[in-house]
């Protein structure tokens, strides 16, 4: 049946089929010959280079088919030395080399300091869009030097304007340089289209940039007929096949009998499918892994998968639940602001939004690192969150009058309707709050981030982005904020973001990140409730596959350790 449900999985996205390899060269070793896996994927496949179009389903795809040197997982630095190595030269300038092992594209063609560099002018701002220059777009920065090449090591050594906290990622090889270089320049030779991408980064060939810009942006967008040499992976699987249907795209994965990594590919095809309506009932006969939400409906069925071995991996999505509040009117004074997050526990919260879901529900005292990180330990340890606003007073209800608000005090709470967690929260917070005479109205609304936009409600139950970086935290919590919900600004915070942006070493940038929720925690503006989880159901026939948390590649992330039971 494992062989016969494949098939038909596969054969049902009719429709446009795009083959992106013409021959199977052999499969590496350590691939079980036959062996297949079905994932139910909700993604789309639209462009091989992800730095470029950075959309969910890009990513997804970019995790299987390109190495680099690591990811950022909750915040923190990962590295995969089967790439290569990345290291801090000198600190002043601040200089970093970026040194490849052995990678190869799967066309045979070896990573090298073209592909590098290449990839540093695209982050560096040497590669906009044309219509970008001329609106005044970032462009390239002044101040960045040219990269020293090292060609025979197959490095880079990048000279930064100053120190930053994520020098270990600000270099990946996205796409491959001979590949760009053919297009740009109308040249077969993959060396010469090389030396030429090089030639014209480090001569700031305007002309010749503009043509490296075109085909950086759009030159590999997946289309009809597209050249096999656009989707090249230097990473453990190839896109083998593309399948378009009503239902959705469907993408398949073959080994890369090229990839040099620390650990090779086990299975020989993995289809990324739609999953379907209900894509719980689907496994075991149509899908091998599929994610899906927690809710009250589907408890159930995926406890009584638990019961028969199938493995059910909880992660967090990458986003988390808050009670935020509106520094003005009611909360227009830190003690009412301190009073009510005294009368509002973040259990009682979690526990009603997530229901029988409870235990899959993880408890966050932080607005900006991820608990089971080592930034959420230190954060959680040196913020003071515990002890100012986590542990009520003695008598909420007397320190709710000494802010100056009487018994019945009105706080309008907007959430979204829509939501089951953010329903069942506010039913709870409402709940809780009046034993401490605060009067919690019902402000929810079917067109939530409208409502939010809006600014007429006291506090809001919010689902929001766990910051990844620097730019995330400003991006929530700095003075100019586009994501900001509370309007909270601090001076001091937006130094020490600023700060944390240029701090290097880990452990320092552990501690500043505590210090700038610290400051959060002594605005008394938000109440961390608990991390989204996200479920990863896996059928009894995989195993190795475990999904990594966070918004970026949690499916396609660790695909080389997946394998199948024969």
């Amino acid at each position: 049946m494992r062989g016969r449900r494949r098939v038909a999985a596969v054969g049902a996205a009719a429709g446009l089929a795009v083959a992106l390899t013409a021959c199977a060269p052999a499969l590496p070793e350590s691939v079980v010959p036959g062996s297949a896996a079905v994932v139910g994927w909700s993604g789309e496949f639209t462009s091989a280079n992800a730095a470029a179009s950075p959309t969910r389903g890009n990513v997804d795809i970019a995790e299987a088919i390109r190495a680099d040197f690591g990811d950022v997982i909750d915040g923190e630095f990962v590295a995969d030395e089967g790439f290569g190595t990345v290291t801090i030269t000198r600190e002043d300038p601040f200089t970093v080399r970026y040194d490849l092992a052995e990678p190869v594209w799967s066309d045979g063609i070896p990573l090298d300091a073209a592909d590098l560099l290449l990839g540093w002018a695209a982050a560096s701002g040497h590669l906009p869009l044309e219509d970008e220059a001329q609106d005044g777009g970032e462009g390239a920065d002044a101040e960045h030097r040219m990269p020293a090449i090292d060609e025979f090591a197959r490095a880079i050594e990048v000279t930064f304007p100053q120190p930053i906290m994520q020098w270990q990622s600000a270099v990946s090889a996205p796409v491959p340089a001979h590949v760009v270089g053919a297009r740009a320049f109308g040249l077969d030779d993959p060396m010469q289209a090389k030396q030429a991408v090089i030639a014209a980064i480090e001569d700031g060939d305007e002309q010749a940039l503009e043509s490296i810009a075109t085909v950086w942006h759009e030159g590999f967008e997946i289309t009809d007929g597209d050249d096999a040499s656009g989707v090249l992976s230097s990473g453990p699987y190839t896109v083998d096949r593309i399948e378009a249907s009503d239902d959705g795209q469907s993408v398949s994965l073959a080994p890369n009998p090229s990839y040099r990594g620390l650990e090779s590919s086990k299975i020989a095809r993995i289809d990324l499918v739609p999953p379907g309506d209900d894509p719980i009932a689907a496994i075991g006969d149509v899908l091998d892994v599929a994610q899906v939400a927690p809710t009250a409906a589907n408890r159930a069925v995926i406890r009584e998968l638990e019961r028969t071995d199938h493995v059910i991996d909880i992660q967090h999505d990458g986003t988390m639940w808050a009670l935020l509040l509106n520094p003005s009117g009611v909360f227009g004074q830190h003690a009412a602001r301190t009073a009510f997050i005294h009368a509002s526990p973040a259990t009682a919260m979690s526990d009603g939004g997530a229901g029988e879901w409870t235990s899959a529900y993880t408890a966050t005292t932080s607005m900006v690192s991820a608990p089971g990180s080592r930034t959420y330990d230190i954060v959680n340890e040196d913020s003071g969150f515990t002890e100012t606003l986590g542990t009520p007073g003695d008598d909420p209800a007397l320190e709710r009058e000494a802010s100056g608000h009487p018994a019945g005090t009105r706080v309008c709470v907007l959430y979204d309707r829509g939501s089951e967690f953010a329903a069942g929260a506010f039913n709870a917070l409402r709940a809780v709050a009046a034993d401490s005479g605060w009067s919690v109205a019902d402000c929810g609304s079917d067109d939530f981030d409208a409502a939010v936009e809006q600014r007429d409600w006291n506090a809001v139950i919010a689902r929001v982005p766990i910051p990844q970086s620097p730019d995330g935290i400003a991006d929530q919590w700095g003075a100019q904020g586009a994501a900001s919900i509370t309007g909270d600004a601090s001076a001091e915070r937006d130094a020490l973001i600023a700060q944390l942006a240029r701090t290097p070493d880990v452990y320092e940038a552990r501690d500043v990140t505590a210090q700038i929720e610290a400051t959060i925690v002594r605005s008394a503006i938000a109440v961390p409730i608990a991390v989204n989880p996200r479920l990863s159901i896996i059928d009894r026939d995989v195993t190795g596959a475990a999904p990594r948390s966070g918004a970026e590649a949690p499916l396609t992330h660790g695909l080389t350790r997946w394998a199948v039971v024969q």
